[in-house]
């Protein structure tokens, strides 16, 4: 089982030399994250799995995908539980941008399922909730606090959907494009021509200006 896995990675990354990472210096410091979850995705176990990135203006600058700790036993457990994990992040990336002078208000957290975000924001405890760990509210307090706030994302435009479920190949290159990831090979013909075209116009502006 593991070579196999092993082998579908190594088959991945082989296809995939040509593609990375775009860090424009233009990019705005505003911090936003994304979640969510597969139900049950793991077959021996029946964990669920989490997804979660983070943008700094339109550049990824973190990602994650992990099996969550304990089995979720409804899909809006693990839906809530992939919402607090990010919400974690997100607090430990405002600390740590703390550090470099810049200091962030209130960041948006995007989700796609209205139910957690609902149950982020209730402090009653209804039957069908009570079972999850108390750890797990206290996104409420940082909701609370105005350190972080959540927001729907409609799930064609969650990002995160890429690291939790199999998707089809024309969604994947879409949400890859969003996310910043590029054939760089593509994009640095696409540069060559923009600088050999802005060449073209200077040289054009000589001549105009030498006349």
């Amino acid at each position: 089982m593991c070579s196999l896995v092993a082998k579908r990675i190594l088959k991945h990354l082989k296809g995939k030399t040509n593609v990375g990472l775009l860090y424009p210096n233009d990019s705005n410091i505003v911090l936003s994250g994304f979640s969510d979850p597969d139900y049950a995705g793991c077959k021996l176990d029946r964990k669920s799995t989490s997804g979660t990135c983070h943008l700094l203006g339109s550049t990824l600058i973190s990602l994650n995908s992990k099996k969550q700790a304990c089995v979720a036993l409804s899909p809006i457990e693990a839906e809530y539980i992939a919402v607090v994990i990010e919400c974690a992040q997100i607090i430990w990336l405002k600390h740590q941008l703390m550090d470099y002078g810049i200091k962030l208000e209130k960041v948006p957290l995007y989700y796609d399922n209205t139910s957690a975000i609902n149950l982020t924001t209730n402090p009653i405890q209804h039957c069908t909730t009570k079972h999850i760990e108390i750890r797990h509210h206290f996104i409420r307090d940082h909701i609370e606090k105005g350190e972080t706030e959540i927001k729907f994302v409609k799930t064609e435009n969650q990002f995160v959907d890429v690291f939790t479920k199999p998707l089809a190949h024309d969604r994947i290159n879409k949400l890859r494009i969003e996310l910043g990831v590029l054939n760089m090979k593509n994009f640095c013909r696409y540069l060559f021509g923009l600088l050999t075209l802005l060449g073209h116009v200077l040289a054009a502006f000589k001549v105009l200006n030498s006349a």
